[in-house]
């Protein structure tokens, strides 16, 4: 891979998206920066990790949730600054990063139905659940970012993981990746 690949992949509540970005990043061979990269971020800030687990990718109401998000958002820059490809998950990164020429950015959703059989939850119980989950990855994605969240707009590409199931999904998107670092190489 001679060119930098950063893969960053919002996603709705109970769509497989973790699951999606894990083998992905396995396929590729690229580390992925998930809630993990708060720990980097703590660390990095010399900031116990587990006194910011409350605020990780929470809807900003103080200053801690703020900090929180910017310090992630700090990371993934210099992270891609020093041309290094991954993957992340979350954390507003089609936008922090959208400045990226080897960002292939992903929206992952799925029918309510296949989300909740995807839910360890019973019916109702998964219901709320899913619905508490979007409603605050929205919150907070559209509190730091000009473009709503799942707006197809705002990604390279939107894809119903419900259609293909998990593995096909992740088929598709891997094709799709190589085709766009294919362009870029031939852009040379």
């Amino acid at each position: 891979m001679s060119h930098q690949l950063i893969v960053a992949i919002g996603r709705e509540s109970g769509s497989g998206g973790l699951e999606i970005a894990r083998t992905l990043a396995d396929r590729f061979g690229l580390p992925l920066y998930d809630k993990s990269i708060l720990q980097s971020a703590a660390e990095d800030r010399g900031v116990d990790p587990k006194s910011l687990e409350q605020y990780d990718e929470r809807p900003r109401s103080s200053a801690p949730e703020d900090g929180v998000a910017q310090m992630q958002f700090d990371l993934l820059r210099r992270h891609a600054a020093a041309g290094e490809s991954f993957v992340v998950l979350g954390r507003c990164a089609e936008e922090v990063l959208a400045d990226c020429e080897g960002l292939v950015s992903i929206f992952i959703e799925a029918d309510l139905d296949f989300r909740i059989r995807r839910t360890p939850l019973p019916g109702n119980e998964a219901l709320e659940f899913i619905r508490r989950q979007d409603r605050q990855r929205r919150v907070y994605h559209d509190q730091h970012c000009k473009n709503d969240w799942g707006d197809a707009q705002s990604y390279d590409l939107v894809i119903n993981s419900a259609r293909l199931d998990i593995p096909g999904t992740v088929d598709v998107l891997e094709h799709y990746i190589r085709a766009r670092q294919a362009c870029l190489e031939n852009q040379d």
